[in-house]
């Protein structure tokens, strides 16, 4: 074997390896959570948490609702706040419209309209829309009125006693915020929200829960929580300097000594994206931002006091975003892999121990879905769905996985991004007819080509497998075909997509 194929095999082989440790760890430390998480269902180690009484008093409340073109939900929402079980005179609600479509129009005239009936509800509009929603948020903060601010995106409907249920965990000094679970409207709308709901299920139980439950760092998730005034100014306020601003306020006031309650059974129905290029702004906003995040704040964490655990599960949140890019690089390279197998005599048996990394995940999201967010569902039934839906989860990530391996490029290299907001067309069943003419591609995006690219190299890595009877990796790369290939699909489909429902 010449000596340049030994080395390009070896160095393959070391890439690939270095990609499988940094998952595995990742997963363990998933199932880390999972066991706090559990341990706090269990009640081993309750949160003491007060018990909720009638209100003795009404302190003065901000809701803050940041809107960008939201034509389709606006009026939803305005009118879903509207009916907050919360006395007037101490509810305040600032609608932030930056719009420059027909949205505008709409919050004016529900405006006027609650103004009239004694609300005390206003229109806050910026015309240059500086700082995305942090700079609108910021913008509604010297003129709110409220000692706690309680927000919601476009998309969601918080129920009525929200304000009631979040308000008396407050009494701890020592809160700087509330945050609520967010539960999924349109969840069975297609295969691509529901999905998505499997992936933040596990978020919104076993990390946030878990986090909490063991004194970790976790996070405001931007809607749905209700934050202390002063907390949001003591850390020094809603800064635009990346595209999550929620995550980095939420770090920065937590390393200031603020506590985040997260209560997983107030729940804030939400709308999900509806069509992948929804999904993927969504993503490269969160990749991204997550980030640009760790970049900015993983040297104040590593400086500070936290114990070494909390340190190490900070900074697997903060790059959590990160794994996408070892997941897009295990996959280009065990495609090559294949060749080398023979001539280097490489056993690949010794990686099965990496399996371990696929049967924590598989747990973490067993429990988060089937024993929590589906705890009412009939259990022969979830069950049932989680064997359906969960590889076809795995598949769609690395499908995905070079569209955030890029956005998490950008966040670590710097590169200055808009905030592209995700589209919402109120959605509230699975028979809803969405009007997807106005945010249809007009050109195929370069990445979307390489996807494409992507699904027939993995097609490429089969029938190497089966040709050379290196099978060891052929499930891997029929995933990695799947999932390439329905995101390219999805992407393409969306060129000529004007009404219906997406796959």
């Amino acid at each position: 074997m010449h000596m340049w194929m030994e080395i390009a095999g070896y160095f393959t082989l070391i890439i690939y390896t270095m990609a499988l440790v940094y998952i595995t760890i990742y997963c363990l430390l998933q199932f880390h959570l999972l066991l706090h998480y559990t341990k706090a269902r269990t009640g081993k180690n309750p949160q003491a948490e007060p018990s909720q009484q009638e209100p003795e008093y009404f302190p003065m409340v901000t809701i803050q609702l940041p809107l960008y073109n939201e034509v389709f939900v606006v009026e939803r929402l305005i009118d879903n706040i509207i009916e907050m079980d919360y006395p007037r005179e101490a509810l305040e609600i600032q609608v932030l419209d930056d719009s420059t479509d027909d949205t505008l129009e709409v919050s004016k005239r529900k405006v006027a309209e609650y103004r009239e009936k004694g609300f005390n509800i206003y229109l806050i509009h910026r015309k240059d829309r500086s700082g995305y929603k942090a700079g609108a948020l910021k913008n509604g903060m010297k003129t709110a009125k409220g000692d706690y601010i309680a927000i919601f995106d476009a998309d969601f409907l918080p129920r009525k006693d929200f304000l009631n249920e979040t308000l008396h965990h407050f009494k701890n000094q020592e809160v700087a915020v509330v945050q609520t679970r967010w539960s999924h409207i349109n969840q069975d709308f297609s295969l691509l929200t529901e999905v998505q709901a499997l992936q933040l299920n596990v978020h919104f139980t076993v990390e946030q829960q878990g986090r909490e439950s063991a004194n970790y760092f976790l996070q405001f998730n931007g809607t749905a929580g209700i934050w202390r005034k002063d907390a949001i100014e003591d850390a020094g306020g809603w800064e635009a300097d990346t595209l999550t601003e929620d995550l980095d306020l939420s770090y920065r006031a937590q390393l200031r000594g603020w506590k985040i309650i997260y209560l997983e059974d107030i729940t804030a129905p939400a709308e999900l994206p509806s069509e992948i290029n929804g999904l993927k702004s969504q993503q490269y906003r969160w990749m991204k931002g997550g980030a640009e995040t760790a970049k900015k704040l993983l040297p104040r964490v590593w400086a500070s006091d936290l114990r070494l655990i909390q340190k190490v599960h900070a900074t697997t949140h903060l790059l959590g975003s990160t794994v996408f890019l070892f997941v897009f690089l295990l996959g280009v390279f065990s495609v090559p892999l294949l060749f080398f197998i023979n001539p280097l005599g490489i056993e690949l048996s010794f990686m099965s121990f990496f399996l371990i990394s696929l049967l924590a995940i598989s747990i973490v999201y067993y429990i988060a879905n089937v024993n929590s967010a589906w705890e009412y569902t009939n259990k022969l039934k979830a069950v049932f769905k989680f064997i359906i839906l969960f590889p076809v989860f795995l598949a769609l990530s690395m499908g995905l996985s070079l569209h955030n391996s890029i956005a998490v490029l950008h966040g670590y290299l710097g590169r200055p991004s808009a905030f592209v907001r995700t589209p919402k067309f109120n959605i509230t069943s699975s028979k809803t007819i969405v009007p997807f003419r106005q945010y249809v591609m007009r050109s195929l995006p370069v990445t979307t080509i390489f996807e494409g690219c992507l699904a027939l190299y993995f097609l490429f890595g089969i029938i190497l497998g089966i040709h050379t009877q290196n099978t060891a990796l052929i499930l891997f790369h029929i995933m990695l075909f799947f999932g390439y290939g329905c995101i390219f699909y999805f992407s393409i489909r969306q060129l000529n997509l004007k009404t219906g429902r997406q796959l």
